[in-house]
């Protein structure tokens, strides 16, 4: 069992979680069951899967929770995407996020070709 709490990966994904509540306070209030919910949910998971995977104690199933948190890395930056495209939030506002988004995804990426390759 890994301990995930020295993964840079883990440290990171917490440090997108904190992004993305500040970022969700500047969405409309009646968002508030909508995009708002969506993308901080979307965002604790990628952390989350992160620490599950960790618990793991095959290295197939700690990949298979990589992989599911690259997807919500890419779900997040979908939903991001929503909120410049709906006029929520300016992408000068948004850029430095999908900067972290995409640091994250290689990170998470290049462990699981390590793991793929032995």
């Amino acid at each position: 069992m890994r301990d995930f709490r020295k993964l840079d990966i883990w440290k990171n994904g917490i440090d997108l979680v904190k992004e993305i509540y500040l970022l969700s306070e500047k969405l409309p209030s009646e968002e508030k069951f909508g995009l708002r919910s969506q993308i901080t949910r979307t965002s604790i998971s990628i952390p989350s899967n992160i620490a599950e995977g960790c618990s793991r104690n095959s290295e197939v199933e700690f990949k298979r929770f990589l992989e599911i948190a690259i997807g919500s890395l890419f779900e997040l930056e979908t939903q991001l995407i929503i909120t410049q495209e709906l006029g929520f939030i300016k992408l000068e506002v948004l850029e430095p996020i999908f900067k972290a988004i995409e640091k994250e995804a290689k990170m998470i990426n290049s462990l699981i070709n390590k793991i793929k390759h032995g």
